[in-house]
């Protein structure tokens, strides 16, 4: 697909030390950034709690948050899943100066005593009250405790067995992962000494934890140096291949180019105080794929003109090059901006981060490969040209 009848003849080259300027005043702004704030690091890399909790009434955020406080725990991040639905991710995050101090098995005695504060601090007046009277909440137990609730009752452990998993299949049935009330379990032809035992000796909270997940510092320490190593290694991998490919120089343009998306991307995580979490470092590495796949077709374009326009002279190879792809370049690019763009709109706050990462490594490698790769190729324009000097 062309969008131009015919190559342009835009002069990109000329334009070259503007795109320097710019870029590298992004990314001075993104060091003052890191030195004054730092990165938001999730909980991925630092250590902590993150409970995926579902509620059957309506909650907003700051009401959770209200409710979270009372606890010390007023600092957490809490996402909303989907627009409309009750449920949220809850990331209690530990300090940098909490995760050196301790040892591993104090951060999951610390995570265990987080999560029982927040069970406490979500149960209603009743819900205590049944506690209190000895009743198990359905709602919050295992298939495997539900099934020796019922048999330690008098119940044939086939019985317990056979309705433990009805009850859990119902649970797993509703989008809250909550089962409203008894009504709804004697729909399921249960036994009736069954169902007379979850009336009298049970109840369905109000809430339940989709799931928690514990992080380590130690395994958020590790996290933050394994993803340094791949980036690295990510980018001596581009290198060896393009070299291969190509020549040596062209491998280090690509490079160079790469390693510019790669701290423009971080310096917009910085100015937007974006949470750095995997999916993040994931996105990144996406990037650095997608950007390499453009600047490869530009390259493989030059490296077909170098032997046809061997007395033209770099600048006029390099604007040549970059036309003949243009085309290419922006219905690529605006057609995979638009899919990001649907999934940072519409995907829900869960992968915003992931969607704005991706969102801002569009621009940038579409821009970068049009004005930054070519651009170092012009800078070293002896050895870009090789024999043709000789």
């Amino acid at each position: 697909m062309r969008i131009f009848k015919k190559d342009p003849d835009f002069k990109f080259m000329n334009k070259r030390w503007i795109a320097f300027t710019i870029s590298g005043l992004i990314m001075i702004a993104g060091i003052f950034t890191f030195y004054t704030k730092g990165f938001n690091l999730g909980v991925d890399f630092t250590g902590g709690t993150m409970v995926e909790v579902s509620f059957r009434d309506s909650i907003s955020v700051g009401d959770l948050r209200s409710s979270l406080q009372d606890i010390g725990l007023g600092k957490s991040e809490i996402t909303r899943v989907g627009r409309d639905e009750n449920k949220f991710f809850i990331k209690t995050i530990q300090s940098l100066e909490e995760s050196e101090e301790q040892e591993e098995g104090m951060d999951i005695s610390r995570h265990e005593e987080i999560t029982i504060k927040m069970r406490k601090q979500f149960m209603t007046e009743e819900e205590k009250v049944n506690i209190s009277a000895g009743k198990i909440d359905i709602n919050n137990s295992s298939i495997k405790k539900i099934t020796d609730f019922i048999a330690s009752n008098g119940i044939s452990l086939d019985d317990a067995v056979d309705s433990a998993g009805k009850i859990d299949l119902l649970k797993k049935g509703t989008s809250t992962g909550l089962i409203p009330g008894i009504a709804d379990v004697e729909t399921l032809e249960l036994k009736k000494r069954v169902v007379t035992l979850l009336k009298e000796k049970t109840y369905f909270g109000n809430f339940t934890f989709l799931s928690v997940d514990f992080v380590g510092s130690q395994v958020g320490y590790k996290l933050r140096q394994q993803t340094t190593l791949a980036t690295i290694w990510a980018l001596m991998g581009m290198l060896v291949y393009i070299g291969f490919r190509f020549r040596l120089i062209f491998g280090l343009a690509a490079v160079i180019t790469l390693a510019h998306d790669i701290f423009i991307a971080l310096s917009f995580i910085l100015f937007f105080n974006v949470e750095f979490s995997l999916s993040v470092v994931a996105a990144i590495l996406t990037i650095v794929g997608y950007s390499l796949n453009d600047t490869i077709v530009i390259f493989d374009r030059v490296r077909d003109n170098l032997k046809g326009m061997r007395r033209n002279k770099a600048e006029d190879i390099l604007d040549k090059s970059i036309n003949q792809t243009l085309s290419r370049t922006i219905v690529t690019s605006g057609t995979t901006l638009a899919t990001v763009l649907s999934l940072f709109f519409l995907g829900g706050e869960v992968i915003h981060a992931f969607s704005f990462t991706l969102i801002v490594g569009v621009i940038t490698g579409t821009y970068s490969s049009i004005f930054q790769s070519c651009a170092w190729l012009k800078i070293w324009e002896k050895q870009f040209l090789g024999k043709k000097n000789k």
